[in-house]
């Protein structure tokens, strides 16, 4: 028979997904590690049973004990579901930005949760890093399991995630990208991974994208801090320095708004069928930038922390996303790139050295009003011919119907990219009658009216 003798011996070993939709070739290979596949659901699994295993070998837990939290959801869950199997007493204090989702299945395990306010600073009294302290010492048998001081947290990393990264990508990656909220899983799996490749000869480099509002993009970069702000973004960020956090083995800190986060995760489901949360979206969000640096022939390693199942009510929700002022219409439209997709076509190019008649008699087989210049003809700017200009420059007596096609081709407009939404299309045909899909110098599709009208009738 093969059966795991409890849940936490199904804790790691979790897959590594490419990225197919949202990357593509002209980008580094974005491989996704698909944390989500944690019994919890999530990568704070990892840390949650390895700080509850050193305390148990170090004799500070046994029957009775209480294992008290302050966790924005995912360790308290991690560590819900390791009391449950232990027989311990848990509980959890939480911000009220925290989703509903989460709330409900930290009682599913029976753990008692206690909401606090999002806008105290972490020494507040009322704060709820604090009221998880003093819940601990006021509890008979209660253990702060102190996620943000706890050095067993960031070994859980160095032990499980960084060993499983080198081996899953055979010590060929290049970087790893990863959102800071205690820091232990970054810390501790990029640790692990410098030392690898330092071993075989190699680099690593590693970037954290970060929450507005959060204090980390200053502290790393020795700046002034800010005033923390609120953001929106759960599980990653944070207001004051916690002990976990190694910056020495990370090499930059970007800043990601909330609704740059939030529409990543939500591309994440609907283009690679990726179910993760807003933190995610944070990741993958900074993962592409790298990636984009990078460039073909290196491989970029983001961490997806959890699922998305515990952010239907926030950043799922279409009418919170609207409230938030996060879903505009360039996000409920789709881009550029979702309608080729939807709608694959040739493009078809007129040449240098066609004559006006040929590509005239072209354009009526194929019931179309333009074609672009193909771009090893074009010698300088984009060019397009459209019937219309065919028409003028003979009745003006400019071009014979035997004459070069280049001689009535005029400079392109109404170029848009195959990322740029599908608001910016719809503002070109205030001007244009098609708009063209230009990647670098080579037009790669055209978009006419019809083809959106039809795309967005699908899509609704």
């Amino acid at each position: 028979m093969q059966y795991a003798e409890t849940i936490l011996d199904l804790i790691g070993n979790t897959p590594l997904v490419k990225l197919n939709r949202m990357a593509d070739s002209r980008m580094a290979t974005v491989l996704a590690k698909l944390e989500q596949y944690n019994p919890a659901g999530s990568v704070k699994d990892r840390m949650a049973w390895n700080m509850i295993r050193r305390a148990e070998e170090a004799g500070l837990l046994g029957p009775g004990s209480t294992l008290v939290e302050s966790t924005s959801g995912n360790t308290g869950l991690g560590l819900a579901m390791a009391a449950a199997v232990r027989g311990y007493r848990c509980i959890c204090t939480m911000p009220d930005k925290m989703s509903k989702e989460k709330v409900d299945m930290l009682k599913a395990y029976g753990t008692e949760v206690i909401i606090t306010r999002t806008d105290l600073p972490h020494d507040h009294p009322e704060s709820y890093v604090e009221v998880a302290k003093r819940v601990a010492s006021e509890t008979p048998g209660g253990f702060y399991t102190d996620q943000y001081y706890n050095m067993d947290n960031p070994e859980a990393h160095y032990l499980t995630t960084g060993p499983e990264l080198w081996e899953q990508t055979d010590g060929q990656i290049d970087a790893l990208v990863g959102g800071i909220g205690t820091g232990g899983t970054i810390s501790g799996a990029a640790k692990y991974l410098r030392e690898k490749a330092a071993e075989a000869g190699r680099s690593l480099f590693v970037s954290c994208p970060d929450p507005i509002g959060s204090m980390y993009y200053d502290a790393f970069n020795e700046r002034e801090i800010r005033e923390p702000g609120i953001y929106r973004v759960e599980g990653i960020g944070h207001d004051f320095m916690v002990g976990t956090l190694d910056f020495s083995v990370i090499d930059e800190v970007i800043e990601v708004s909330d609704k740059d986060s939030f529409v990543a995760a939500r591309e994440l489901a609907r283009r690679e069928g990726i179910f993760a949360g807003g933190s995610a979206g944070t990741a993958v969000h900074g993962a592409l930038d790298v990636a984009r640096r990078l460039g073909p022939g290196k491989v970029v390693v983001v961490i997806i922390p959890d699922s998305g199942d515990r952010y239907l009510s926030k950043c799922f929700d279409d009418e919170w996303m609207r409230d938030m002022g996060y879903l505009g219409p360039e996000q409920r439209l789709g881009t550029v790139r979702e309608l080729l997709e939807f709608k694959p076509g040739q493009v078809e190019f007129a040449r240098g050295g066609e004559t006006i008649a040929d590509v005239a008699k072209r354009m009526a087989e194929l019931g179309i009003s333009q074609m672009p210049i193909h771009a090893s003809d074009a010698r300088g700017p984009l060019m397009i011919i459209h019937e219309v200009d065919l028409l003028q420059s003979m009745v003006r007596g400019e071009c014979t119907p035997d004459g070069d096609v280049l001689r009535a081709a005029k400079p392109m407009h109404g170029m848009v990219g195959l990322d740029d939404s599908l608001a910016k299309v719809q503002d070109v045909f205030d001007e244009e009658n098609v708009a063209m899909v230009v990647e670098g110098n080579d037009v790669v599709g055209v978009i006419s009216k019809i083809d959106m009208v039809e795309f967005l009738a699908a899509r609704s």
